[in-house]
C-alpha cells in the first residue's frame, strides 16, 4: 500500500473543496462585516498551516511570497500578552486561490519524500509525521466545512464533495 499516494490524494481532495468554496464565495461574504473571522481569513489560516506542517520543521518553513505577519492567527496570539493579531487589508480572492495552488504543488513535492515514521518536527505536536499528515488534513477539511456551511446557510451555495483526487 502506498501511504504517500493516499495522503497526497486526501490533501488534494481537501484543497479542491477549499478551492471550490473560495471560487463560489460571493463578494458580499468574502469580507462580511458581521463575521468575527472573515471568509478569506479562515481560508488563509487553513492554507498557512497546511504549508507549515508540510515542512520538516518550523525552522525549514519559508513563508509564501504574499505572507502577511500575524494573518495566520485566528483568535488571540498564543503567547503573552495574548492580544488579537494585527489584521489589516483582506487578501483578494485571486491571491488565496494562488495560495491553494502553491499548497497543492507543495503537497506533490513534500509528501512523497516524507519519512512518515519520523517525529513531527514541531515540538508542540508530539506525534509522528504520519499522524501530522492526518492532523493537517483534518484541520484543512474542518475549515473547508466551515466555509461550506457559510456558503450554504447564507448564500444557498453548495460545494461538491471530493472524496479523493489523483
Amino acid at each position: 500500500m502506498d501511504y504517500h499516494a493516499i495522503i497526497c490524494s486526501q490533501y488534494r481532495a481537501a484543497l479542491a473543496m477549499v478551492e471550490q468554496a473560495i471560487q463560489k464565495c460571493p463578494d458580499a461574504l468574502w469580507d462580511a462585516a458581521e463575521d468575527k473571522t472573515k471568509f478569506w481569513h479562515v481560508a488563509y489560516h487553513a492554507l498557512f498551516y497546511t504549508q507549515l506542517y508540510l515542512q520538516d520543521t518550523e525552522k525549514d518553513f519559508r513563508p509564501w511570497a504574499k505572507y502577511r505577519k500575524e494573518y495566520h492567527f485566528i483568535g488571540q496570539l498564543p503567547w503573552p500578552p495574548h492580544r488579537a493579531p494585527n489584521i489589516g487589508e483582506p487578501y483578494a480572492k485571486a491571491d488565496i486561490l494562488e495560495y491553494v495552488e502553491f499548497c497543492r504543488e507543495l503537497v506533490d513535492q513534500r509528501v512523497p519524500q516524507t519519512d512518515l515514521a519520523a517525529p513531527s518536527g514541531f515540538e508542540w505536536l508530539p506525534m509522528t509525521k504520519f499522524e501530522l499528515q492526518i492532523y493537517t488534513i483534518r484541520h484543512l477539511q474542518q475549515h473547508a466545512g466551515e466555509l461550506m456551511e457559510r456558503l450554504g446557510s447564507r448564500a444557498n451555495i453548495d460545494v461538491d464533495w471530493v472524496g479523493m483526487a489523483a
